[in-house]
């Protein structure tokens, strides 16, 4: 005997576009922590950033187009690189005012070379925990320390994904 066809599957209706408010509220619990002028791993992001900053782009603009990138005043920025014009140097995985209270193990993980405080204190000040932002993407509405983590990422790769 023939096994019967198995019945066709209606296709799912398409979603049409729309927009959803999102609101996140909560609060950040801080370690003690020295002013950053006093780490001693501060000169190094000076000079990171000061080796660097000629050439920088933003981390976002150059994945969804540079239109959207604006400075601290929300003027368009334009053409980059344009020696760091409106750029700011965001730490990606680990504030410096975090550090204080990274959990090695839980480190360790993601990063197995990290095996003491001074060295994650060092790395969180170099080129792997660095990203250049322009302001906006950075500290701005839907900038990386403005929207959920999951929003953000998607962000990096659909162009005016978040809005007002």
């Amino acid at each position: 005997m023939i096994p019967p066809e198995p019945a066709a599957v209606p296709a799912a209706p398409i979603t049409p576009a729309h927009s959803q408010q999102v609101t996140n509220h909560y609060h950040i619990a801080y370690p003690d922590h020295a002013p950053r002028t006093s780490d001693p791993h501060y000169p190094a992001f000076n000079a990171y950033r000061a080796k660097n900053v000629v050439a920088a782009v933003c981390y976002t603009g150059r994945r969804v187009g540079y239109d959207e990138c604006r400075d601290s005043q929300g003027n368009a920025i334009g053409t980059q690189p344009d020696n760091g014009k409106g750029l700011e140097l965001h730490h990606h995985f680990l504030e410096f005012a975090t550090v204080n209270a990274v959990d090695l193990s839980a480190l360790e993980v993601d990063y197995p070379n990290l095996t003491n405080a001074d060295l994650v204190g060092a790395w969180a000040e170099s080129d792997p925990n660095f990203l250049w932002l322009c302001a906006k993407h950075h500290r701005g509405f839907g900038g990386v320390h403005h929207a959920s983590a999951a929003d953000w990422e998607a962000s990096q790769y659909v162009q005016n994904l978040l809005s007002v």
